[in-house]
């Protein structure tokens, strides 16, 4: 996509999932709250968290009109918990949405950086792992899974982003659109790896933006065994089981 490319239509929308986020999602949404243009939104997508994330996602939104809350019954992880997100955000008119965590590990600051380099590309990633990224507060041992996750997913399917695993996205409202929603099969963190790779896959730009990447401050990872055993073994199912061609003759 060239810079010459009209800007997309339609406001900027930030997808917030959380569960048991109760001490960071007020601080969040006020610190996102001067990044965002009057008509932008903020849609906080709770999975019914036991510690009471819903009620404060609800009484923000009644005093902030630029956020929704949507309610899900129950977990069952970030990427069923972003579909829906994004189908809320292009049922609303939104001509950009962005995904981030709700628990600081995305600095707010970069978020207008992903917005304006989106005349630039389809799909904005924050990444940790081009010059000019980092990672700060890991031990070496969470370092190394991180890095070697994204090692893995690049030589698996064979694309260029260095940090396929990252979690901090601006897409166009054309992806999405384009993206069979339906038919994302990763519920955990390798959808971050699905969701950027389909991307590719269907013709569209991706353009990484490097980002501070910081441990959360507040509550507790949602990082565990079995998120990375998730990982190893649907990275290869990815490659061959997305629908996506080369659609846009590029």
């Amino acid at each position: 996509m060239s810079a010459a490319e009209p800007a997309p239509s339609g406001p900027a929308w930030v997808i917030l999932p959380t569960y048991n986020e109760a001490g960071n999602i007020e601080a969040m949404v006020e610190a996102l709250g001067p990044k965002l243009s009057a008509e932008d939104r903020i849609l906080i997508v709770d999975d019914n968290s036991p510690d009471g994330t819903g009620p404060i996602a609800d009484r923000i939104a009644e005093a902030e009109p630029r956020v929704e809350v949507l309610h899900r019954p129950r977990k069952e992880g970030l990427g069923p918990a972003y579909i829906a997100g994004f189908r809320r955000a292009l049922a609303g008119g939104a001509g950009l949405i962005v995904q981030m965590d709700a628990d600081f590990s995305h600095d707010p600051a970069y978020l207008p950086r992903l917005i304006a380099a989106s005349a630039l590309a389809d799909l904005v990633l924050g990444s940790r792992y081009v010059p000019g990224g980092a990672v700060t507060e890991w031990g070496s041992f969470r370092r190394l899974i991180s890095r070697g996750g994204s090692l893995y997913s690049r030589t698996v399917l064979g694309v260029p982003v260095r940090d396929l695993t990252g979690g901090f996205k601006c897409f166009r409202r054309e992806v999405l659109e384009t993206i069979d929603l339906d038919s994302v099969a990763a519920s955990g963190y390798s959808f971050q790896v699905e969701m950027t790779y389909r991307t590719l896959r269907a013709g569209f730009e991706v353009l990484e933006v490097p980002i501070t990447f910081r441990e959360r401050e507040t509550g507790k990872s949602k990082m565990s065994t079995s998120i990375v055993i998730e990982a190893a073994w649907k990275v290869p199912a990815i490659r061959f089981s997305s629908p996506e061609g080369r659609r846009r003759g590029r």
